[in-house]
Parts: structure tokens; C-alpha cells; sequence
């Protein structure tokens, strides 16, 4: 019992800030123009602050772990591809290809995922080291697919130039990477310059979490149903079933093994839509996944949450919940 309440507790405040982002459009408090508008401001400011502050705070030269940014990068190679294989192989509409392959490996780790482990932990955890070994291949993966299955305009060539430009030039990798160097040059700022990067980045968690319920479109969820439904099976329990045992079995526990869950569990990223719509991928399907997955993470993180708990794979006798 108390590792179902430990785990309901790390997960259900979450979508409960979600649901109140709903509730808010649905009485006419929020709009369209203050999702679009917020949703900018937290990709290019507040999570990017948020995650400088955490690395730059961290001691890297000591904690920097090689092995979690390195087993990211393979996981998330391999799903890539061996997803792309078999969605080549057994999808009739051979149009869906593309849409499929992301809505089934592309993650919301930066902004759902690091709302998880701060409610854990009280800081983004390993999450950025998880983050620098994942979100410049799903990037860039995910362009790849859609420059050969979609029906995009422009050379396969100009895609790729275009996806490795969007990698390093993505806010949240740039203050990744200034975290990562002020650690490692041992910089420390005036307490004012930290209270204010302190305040900015706190932003980002709760304003994240009230857009993505005030953009929530139910109704998206029932179109392309079969599909939607097979991609929500393969990114919210399939992933995980396979590539978590293995990350046990590698040694990895507590804030790095979180870090795993969150990058094969989390829901479909909303980003995922708007470059499916653009490289001429089916943006129907991805919606449909995006809009089930997030319902449907509040159950699989639940579970998976409860599972490493009970099997006492989690140490949490140092851990609190802190957003609850």
C-alpha cells in the first residue's frame, strides 16, 4: 500500500495541474492566443533556464554520468529504427509510417518528464543528462523518417541540414549546454543573478502543466482510433517492458533509473504535430496519439512508478514529494 500511495502521489498531482489548465479554458479564463503564446515562452525561457540551473548547480566532474547519456543515445537509436522496420512491415496504410514511428518514440521528457522527477525529487534530478542523450535524436531521428515516408516538400538532404540546424539551435540543448559549462568551469553567480534565475525557471513546471491542459483536445483522440491506439500499447508499456529491465540489469537505480522511465514512458511531445504537419506526415494520427498517450500516462507512470517500488528497485528512503 504504501508504495501505490508513493507512487499515485508522485504522478497525480501532475495531471491534476493539468486538468485545472482544462478547466480554466473551458470557463474562458485561458484562450488559444495564451496557449500559443505560453507555450513559446516556456521552450525558449523558462525551461531552458530551469534546466541551466540544474546542471550549472550540479557537480559535474563527479556526477556526470557517462553511461545514462550513452544508454539514451543507444535506446533511443535502436527504438527508432527497429519501430521504423516493423511499422514498414506490418502498417497497411503505408501513409502512416512516419506519424506511427514518432508518436511511438518521441517523449515530452522536457516538459512532462522533468514535471515528474521535480515533483520527486525537488530538482530536475538526472533528467538533463537523460535529456542531452535523447532530445537532439529525437529531433533529428524523427526528420529522418518523415524525410522518407512523408510527403514533404524539399531534397531528403535539406531535411536533414534542417534537423541537425533545429538540434543545436533548440533553447533547451543551448541551456544544457551552458549548465555544463559553468559546472565545469566552477562558476557561481551574485545570490541576486541566482534568485532571478531561480524565479524564471520555477516558472516552468506549473506554467507547462496549464498549457498542456488548456490545449488539451479530447476529441482528437477518436480519429485514426486503431493506429492511436497501437502507438499509445507501444510508447507506454511496450518500451518500457523492453528497455527497462535491461537499464536493471546495467546497474542503473533511483534518480537515473527515473530518468529512463520518463524518456520510454512519457507521453507523445506536442512538437511532434507541427513537424508531421510540416514534412507532410499524417498530423491527424500524431494529434490522436498526443491526446490519448496523455491521458493514458497517468495510469503507465503509475504503474511503472508502483512496479520498481514494489520490487524494491527504487531506494526512496531519501526521497520526499515535494510537489504535491
Amino acid at each position: 500500500m504504501d508504495s501505490l500511495i508513493y507512487s499515485l502521489t508522485a504522478t497525480v498531482p501532475v495531471f491534476l495541474v493539468i486538468v485545472l489548465g482544462h478547466v480554466l479554458r473551458r470557463i474562458g479564463l485561458l484562450d488559444g492566443g495564451f496557449v500559443t503564446v505560453s507555450n513559446a515562452f516556456n521552450f525558449r525561457v523558462t525551461l531552458p533556464v530551469l534546466l541551466f540551473c540544474d546542471m550549472a548547480g550540479s557537480h559535474l566532474r563527479e556526477e556526470f554520468d557517462v553511461r545514462l547519456v550513452l544508454f539514451c543515445a543507444t535506446v533511443t537509436t535502436v527504438m527508432f529504427f527497429a519501430i521504423w522496420f516493423l511499422a514498414r512491415l506490418l502498417l497497411r496504410d503505408k501513409s502512416l509510417v512516419g506519424a506511427f514511428v514518432q508518436a511511438c518514440c518521441r517523449s515530452s521528457v522536457a516538459v512532462l518528464g522533468v514535471a515528474f522527477i521535480t515533483n520527486i525529487y525537488g530538482n530536475a534530478g538526472m533528467a538533463p543528462q537523460m535529456i542531452l542523450g535523447s532530445v537532439p535524436l529525437f529531433n533529428i531521428y524523427a526528420v529522418v523518417v518523415l524525410a522518407f515516408e512523408g510527403e514533404h516538400t524539399g531534397s531528403t538532404g535539406d531535411n536533414l541540414i534542417r534537423a541537425a540546424r533545429g538540434a543545436v539551435t533548440n533553447p533547451i540543448i543551448i541551456g544544457l549546454a551552458l549548465g555544463m559549462l559553468a559546472s565545469l568551469l566552477d562558476l557561481s553567480f551574485p545570490p541576486m543573478v541566482n534568485k532571478t534565475l531561480g524565479m524564471v525557471g520555477g516558472m516552468a513546471t506549473p506554467q507547462a502543466l496549464i498549457c498542456i491542459g488548456a490545449g488539451f483536445e479530447g476529441r482528437k483522440a477518436v480519429a485514426r482510433l486503431k493506429p492511436t491506439l497501437a502507438a499509445a500499447a507501444v510508447k507506454l508499456m511496450a518500451l518500457p517492458a523492453v528497455f527497462l529491465p535491461l537499464a536493471v540489469l546495467l546497474g542503473f537505480r533511483e534518480q537515473a533509473l527515473l530518468a529512463i522511465v520518463i524518456m520510454l514512458g512519457s507521453p507523445v511531445t506536442p512538437s511532434s504535430c507541427v513537424m508531421a504537419k510540416t514534412m507532410g506526415g499524417d498530423d491527424v494520427l500524431t494529434s490522436s496519439a498526443i491526446v490519448a498517450t496523455t491521458l493514458l500516462s497517468a495510469f503507465t507512470l503509475t504503474f511503472w512508478i508502483f512496479l520498481f517500488r514494489q520490487l524494491a528497485i527504487w531506494d526512496s528512503k531519501n526521497e520526499k514529494i515535494y510537489f504535491a
